[in-house]
C-alpha cells in the first residue's frame, strides 16, 4: 500500500508542468496594456487636479484684488499687473494701499506647473489666467489657458498674442 500512495505523489509531480514562454509573454503583453490604461486614468486625474488648483488659486487672487479694489476704488490695470498686489502701483494712487502690500511674505503665488499668473483688466473688471501645462497663450486639451473669468480651460484667451487674429477671422 505504501507503494502506492508513493508512485501516485510521483505521477502528481511529473504530471505538473509549467508555463511556456508564449503565455508568460501573454500575460506580460495583457498586464502592460491594462497597465497603459490604468497610468493614463491617472495621468488625467492628476492634470484635472491641477486645473482645479489652478481655479482655487485665481479665486484667491480675486478676494485679494476686490480688497485692493474696495481700499483703491480700482483694479490694477493690465499693465500694472498683479504685482500691484505686492507692491504700491504706479500711475492711479491708491490713498489706503497697506504698507506692507496684500501678501505678508510679498510673493505672488505661482500656478500648478510653477509659471506666473497672467493679467488683464481695464481697472473696472479683470481676468486672471493660466497658460497651463505648456505656458503660452492658447492650446488645447492639457495645454489649455485656464481663465478665471471664463471659468476653466478656454482654447484661446482674449487679448493674447495671435488671439485677436484667429477672432477676427471668424
Amino acid at each position: 500500500m505504501k507503494k502506492l500512495q508513493f508512485t501516485s505523489a510521483r505521477t502528481v509531480l511529473q504530471s505538473q508542468r509549467g508555463f511556456s514562454l508564449i503565455e508568460i509573454l501573454i500575460a506580460l503583453t495583457l498586464m502592460g496594456i491594462a497597465g497603459t490604461f490604468v497610468a493614463g486614468k491617472i495621468f488625467d486625474q492628476f492634470h484635472e487636479g491641477k486645473v482645479k488648483a489652478a481655479i482655487t488659486q485665481m479665486g484667491m487672487l480675486s478676494g485679494t484684488l476686490k480688497e485692493f479694489n474696495r481700499k483703491c476704488n480700482f483694479y490694477p490695470t493690465t499693465d500694472q499687473g498683479l504685482e500691484s498686489l505686492v507692491s504700491k502701483p504706479s500711475g492711479r494712487e491708491c490713498k489706503n494701499y497697506p504698507p506692507g502690500g496684500f501678501f505678508e511674505d510679498g510673493q505672488l503665488p505661482k500656478d500648478p506647473w510653477e509659471a506666473d499668473y497672467a493679467y488683464e483688466s481695464d481697472g473696472k473688471t479683470f481676468d486672471i489666467i493660466s497658460y497651463g501645462a505648456d505656458n503660452q497663450p492658447g492650446g488645447e486639451d492639457k495645454d489649455c489657458d485656464i481663465s478665471f473669468r471664463k471659468g476653466g480651460c478656454v482654447s484661446a484667451t482674449p487679448g493674447a498674442e495671435g488671439a485677436g487674429s484667429a477672432e477676427s477671422e471668424q
